[in-house]
């Protein structure tokens, strides 16, 4: 090709690939529960409540220690602790409320 010669014309938009799909977490439950020891956590309890705080630590029965805590009900603050302990059997799921 010489310096007299265009450039070929780029491809219409609707051509492009498609973008690759977004990261996927992988990786056992306790890993993931491994890496959100010392981060904000979300803590739904069976009953529907909710409590938000540092997850400090947790044993293999899912009892929970948080610190900073808010408790949730329909979506609205409705306490405040300093540290919470959470038995494992009114835990419905954890998830992390910060990117890993």
């Amino acid at each position: 090709m010489d310096d007299s010669t265009p450039p070929p014309p780029a491809p219409p938009a609707d051509s492009l690939p498609p973008p690759p799909p977004p990261p996927t977490m992988t990786g056992s439950p306790t890993d993931f529960l491994k890496g959100v020891v010392g981060k904000r956590v979300v803590v739904r309890l069976t009953s529907g409540v909710d409590y938000r705080g540092l997850l400090s630590c947790l044993d293999g029965y899912m009892n929970i220690a948080l610190e900073q805590t808010e408790e949730h009900v329909n979506g609205l603050v409705t306490n405040r602790y300093g540290d919470a302990f959470i038995r494992g059997n009114n835990v419905l799921y954890i998830s992390a409320a910060e990117p890993l």
